[in-house]
This record gives C-alpha cells, structure tokens and sequence, in this order.
C-alpha cells in the first residue's frame, strides 16, 4: 500500500469513529444540560466540594495548608484526593481570577461527567477497530450507576467527583498503554503521569492503574524482563510523581496518632459483595460476557493482544479484590476496603467484555468468511446490553438504578434554589451577628424532601457556612475522616478509641438521633456546655423540626431562647468564645491562661504539624481526648502563643521524591530506556 493510500485508510477510519462518537456526544450533552443547565448542583456532596475547592483557590495548593473551617481545622487536602481542585485552581488560574468558584466547580462537574465515556470511547474505538463497537461500553461507562461510587448517581448527582474523576482517567491509561501491548516503542512519560494522576483523583483506583501496567508488560511482545522491568519503571515513577501527596498521607497515617479516620460503613465482605453484585442483572450480563472470553481463550482461542490484554484484566481486579475482601478486615487494613474496589470491577467487566465479544465475533466471522461491517456488530452488541439494561431496575439492596437513563429535573436542585428554599442567606446573616465562637450544627445536612429515612434527599449546604460568614463549625458536612468528627460521632471514651477507629456509620444516619455518641433524647441539661467550651462553640443550630428532641437546649438556662430563622432554631451562649487568630499562612496567634504550670488547649485541631512558640522559645505539644491541640505552658496568668502549621519531614521528602520522578522523566529518560528497555 502506498503512502498516500495509508493516509486515505487512516483518514477514512477516523472519519467512522467521529461519526460513531456523533450519538454518544448528542445523547452526553443532552443529559447534562437537563442536570446541570441550570447551575451549581446543591445536592448531597456538592456544596462541601465547592468548599475544597474554595479552599485551594484562597489557601493555594501545597496539601498541608491549614483550613480552620470545618471540625476545629483540618489540612483539608492532604487526607482527601487533591487532583479534582488543583484542576480547578488551574482553571482559576487560566481565568485570571475572573471567574467565580462556582462556575469553576460546574466546569468540573461537567468534566467528570463526559471524561469516562469519552476515554472508554477512545480505548475501545482503537483496540476493537470500531467506533460502533465501542459505544455500548461508552454509554454505560456515561450511565452506569449499580451502586458504583463512581457511576452517573453517586459519582455525578451525590457529588463523589473525585471518584469519578478517577474512574475516567483508567481508560485513559490504557490508551496510553496500547502502543506497548502491540509491541510498538514504549512511551513512559504518559503512562506515569497517569498512574500518578489516578492515585492523585482517587486512590481507590490505584490498584487498577498498577495492574494495567503490569498486565500490558506481561503480555507485550519483547523479552519479558525488559517488558516486565518497563511496567515496574512506570509504576514507580508514577508512585515518584504521586509521592508529594501521598508519602505524608500515609505517614500520617501509621506513624503517631492517625490524622484520617478510614470511612467504614460499608460491607467490604464477601457475602456483601457478592449478595451487592448479584442483585444487578447488568453486572452479571457483563460477567456472563467475560467468563463467555475466557472459556474461550482456555479453550484456544488467541486474540489479538490488545483484546486479550483487556480480557484478562476483570479476573486480575476480582483476584485483587476477593483477596482485600479476605485479608482487609481481619488485618484491619481498612484504609482500601474491597467496597471501594467495585468501581474498578465494574470498569474491568466493561472494557473486559466489549474485548470478549469482539473476540468472539472476529473469530466467528474469520471461521464462516463473512465479514460484515462492524456498524453490524456494533448494533448487535448495544441490543444485547440493552436488553441488560432493562432488567437493571432499582432493587431492593438499593435505590439507585443500574443504569440512570435520564435524569429527573426535580432530582438535580441547584445550590441557589436549596439557599433560597431554606432562606441559607438569613441564616448566615444572623450567624455574623452571635457571639464569637464556633457553630455547632445538630444535623450533617437540611432534609430536600418530606420524610423520616435518613437516606432522602438531603444537601452539606451548610458546609459552606464558613465561606459565607468566616467562622468555623462543627458538624454540618458530610461523614469526615477528621479525629474531631469521629468524637463527634462516636462520642467520648478513656481510651481514646474514637479518636482512632475507623467511621462505621454515615453521618446522616445519626442526624437528629445522636450527638457525641449519646442520642439526643438521652442527653441532660448541662452536658453539651462543658464539650461546646472545649470546642468553642457559641451557637447551636438546629432544624425546627427536631424541636421534641431538643430539651438538653431548651431546658439548660446557660442557653438563650432560640431565634428562629426560617426553619432553623439558633442558640447561642452568652459569653463569647474567641479563637485563634489567624496573622499569615497557616499561622495563629491564640491567648492561653495558666494559673498552674500544665496543658492548655488551643481550641484547634491537633496536628502533628503544629510548633508552638511562646516568648521563651518551642512549647511542647499533645491531642487532647476530642483530638484538639494542647500546649505545655509555665505557671502564668497569659501567655499569647504563636501557633505555626508547617511541612514535616515526611512532607520534603515527598517533595523531593517528586521532583525526583518528575527530573527522570524529563531529563533521564535515556538513561531509563537502557537499563529497562
């Protein structure tokens, strides 16, 4: 063939994938502007991540800068996947700070809306060889849900973004990775920057990015040492690139008090599992696909490498997660539960079985010598999954659908509509005007609909109240790995557990039931006061619906009478709490008392980043039982005590490590390149 005839070929094929992508990109768009036309989602999760995302933008991006807003303070970024906000930092960046948070969120949210459907697209487009073949598992991976914290309801309507800003780079790197399965030259520049770009998205979904790399070394064609030392190469450098942000993570994790609560309220066994799996009809058509690839590759069937690359990809993940569901809990490694690993299940089946089917269908047409167009095989692949599709109704192991078909209006509210409805902006205006000191708000969300389950329509709006008025709160956010939050919800023990245990229930389920560990109707006059003065706690808000559960506020004279707020109750405590004052960059000025030489709090939240500095020199530093910040201080009647939040060792060396990893890529890729091939 010549030269001009390759490109017309070429230019013919890409002229049939853009066509094919043509129902994908009207059907994409269509549903997100009926979700997401009318603005700001104000929704579930949605608000709080405006909140990080504010954070970045005000505070800057290194992990460790202090946010004093919610639970005492918290270095927000640095125990929550950072690679979602820094994109939105750089959009603020690009905008010269013209455009607002929320308008920068919204672009995101739209971002992570399309990114997996448009990378699945692209993979599958290139491996199978056609478009059409690739849009069944480019509509689901737009519309999957399944329980899925990274599908279209959890990952897109209840806001889990990273989740599925996560989810959508997987298919990228395997894009990335096809030159190597076909035994072409092996970039490794691109696929690290994406394992590091999965890890930063979410890391939940590291284990699939390792095990992509690892199976296209396994299988590319070349000496398996070379190939196999090439996957480690990018593997490492990708953890390099990751290492800023991850290497504190998880010092901050093992060594010393725990910095992170691991969020464990799901069932990660494997009765759960699979009981979770088996209930969607949908998953098990997709598994029914891969187990129809792998009998037939067992029984002689030899693909073409990048098929049988994405074939052995759903037993690779299963493997890795049976063997978390196995060892996890009884090791208590709980910080990866084989729960957070069903989203890269879910993908593996969906790339695995688009990869069997074309498999199958190539050879049954190679055997018969028919060779229709693959627009044929495409249609007859879409009808089989829809018929999957219509059997994935909600079921009864949860609300959600298998597949969100289109989304309802009334679902979508904005962040403006649930302000107005629940007169936010009088809210706050009244909260600039109590006594300084923190707001302590008995529910994690305000209720969307009428109802008792705690699973209805909710929204964190409240979230944003330290955005909105400059004063920080507790409780009002959605379940948080903060050690304050796990005191909040568990309550108060001598050991101290709750400051170190995983979280096992969500926050809206103790929503007007429970508050530190005691339900509401248990708790007696007198006993919030003393754990509201530790915390610096001045007002309470309360929703006048929980008004019968309400006589530990309304019976305890040390409280005002509450003014009403639209449907908020507020109660506030005469006599202000001040904090410490911010004077620069993760820096405090806080006044402290000590009539006897021992502990004072800080009223902020412990961190092994504190130094604290008095006129004399370094104070010694302890986490009290709520988990907040004590300092050692002499015998004296006050003392005014500079509080600085600084990087630690484990903080430079991730650095270094990065810049590291980041130097090799740019400048030793030779170098690389002839001690791994």
């Amino acid at each position: 063939m010549s030269t001009r005839e390759a490109r017309y070929t070429r230019a013919r094929v890409q002229l049939r994938t853009m066509v094919a992508a043509i129902p994908l990109a009207v059907y994409a768009v269509a549903w997100g502007w009926t979700a997401l036309g009318r603005g700001v989602p104000g929704v579930d999760d949605h608000p709080g991540q405006l909140y990080r995302l504010i954070h970045v933008i005000m505070l800057g991006p290194a992990p460790w800068h202090w946010n004093p807003g919610w639970w005492a303070g918290y270095a927000e970024l640095q125990y929550y996947p950072p690679l979602f906000f820094y994109l939105g930092y750089a959009l603020h960046g690009l905008a010269l700070g013209l455009a607002s948070p929320g308008t920068l969120y919204l672009i995101l949210v739209w971002l992570v809306f399309l990114l997996p459907a448009a990378t699945t697209y692209a993979l599958l487009a290139r491996t199978l060889g056609s478009g059409w073949a690739a849009l069944p598992a480019a509509f689901l991976a737009l519309l999957i849900s399944a329980g899925s914290r990274s599908g279209a309801e959890e990952g897109v309507r209840w806001g889990l973004v990273a989740a599925r800003l996560g989810w959508g780079l997987l298919p990228l790197l395997a894009f990335a990775l096809v030159p190597w399965v076909e035994g072409r030259p092996r970039p490794r520049a691109m696929p690290a920057l994406l394992v590091a770009a999965v890890i930063l998205a979410h890391p939940a979904h590291g284990a699939l990015a390792v095990l992509l790399v690892a199976l296209a070394g396994a299988l590319a064609p070349a000496p398996r040492r070379r190939t196999l030392g090439g996957a480690a190469a990018v593997v490492a450098l990708g953890l390099g690139l990751a290492a800023f942000w991850l290497l504190p993570l998880i010092a901050h994790l093992v060594v010393g008090p725990p910095m992170a609560l691991a969020l464990a309220w799901a069932d990660a066994s494997l009765v759960g599992l699979a009981g979770a799996f088996a209930s969607r009809p949908l998953l098990l058509l997709l598994l029914a696909l891969n187990l129809a690839g792998g009998v037939a590759v067992a029984m002689g069937l030899r693909p073409e490498r990048p098929l049988l690359w994405l074939t052995t990809l759903p037993a690779a993940i299963v493997g890795a997660t049976l063997l978390d569901a196995v060892l996890g809990a009884p090791t208590g490694l709980r910080w990866l539960p084989a729960d957070r690993l069903l989203d890269s299940v879910i993908l593996a089946l969906l790339l695995g079985g688009s990869a069997s089917v074309a498999a199958l269908l190539r050879a049954g047409l190679a055997r018969y010598r028919w060779d229709p167009p693959w627009a044929a095989a495409g249609i007859a692949i879409t009808l089989g999954l829809a018929a999957g599709v219509f059997l994935s109704a909600p079921t009864a192991v949860s609300r959600e659908p298998s597949v969100s078909l289109w989304p309802r209006v009334r679902d979508w509210p904005t962040m403006e509509s649930v302000i107005h409805g629940y007169r936010f902006d009088a809210l706050w205006d009244a909260l600039r005007h109590v006594p300084p000191g923190r707001v302590l708000f008995l529910r994690s969300s305000v209720p969307l609909e009428f109802g008792q389950d705690w699973w209805r329509e909710h929204s964190h709006l409240s979230a944003l109240t330290p955005t909105r008025v400059n004063r920080g709160i507790i409780g009002g956010t959605f379940t948080h790995p903060s050690p304050v939050a796990g005191v909040f919800y568990a309550g108060l023990r001598e050991d101290r557990a709750a400051l170190r245990q995983p979280i096992r229930q969500l926050a809206e389920q103790k929503d007007a039931v429970s508050l530190f560990g005691r339900a509401l109707d248990q708790l007696r006059p007198g006993e919030l006061p003393r754990l509201a003065a530790q915390l610096q706690v001045s007002t309470v808000v309360a929703l006048d619906e929980d008004v019968p559960r309400l006589s530990f506020l309304t019976a305890d004279s040390a409280w005002a009478a509450p003014t009403r707020v639209g449907p908020f109750l507020l109660f506030t405590w005469s006599t202000p709490r001040p904090l410490a004052r911010a004077v620069g960059p993760d820096r405090y000025l806080v006044s402290l008392a000590s009539p006897e030489a021992g502990w004072a709090s800080t009223g902020l939240a412990w961190s092994p980043l504190w130094r604290a500095r008095g006129p004399s020199g370094l104070l010694a530093t302890r986490q009290d039982e709520l988990g907040l910040l004590e300092v050692a201080l002499p015998a004296t009647p006050g003392l005014e005590v500079t509080l600085d939040h600084r990087p630690g060792v484990a903080e430079w060396t991730g650095a270094l490590v990065s810049l590291a990893a980041a130097g090799v890529l740019l400048l030793g890729r030779g170098w690389l390149d002839r001690r791994v091939g």
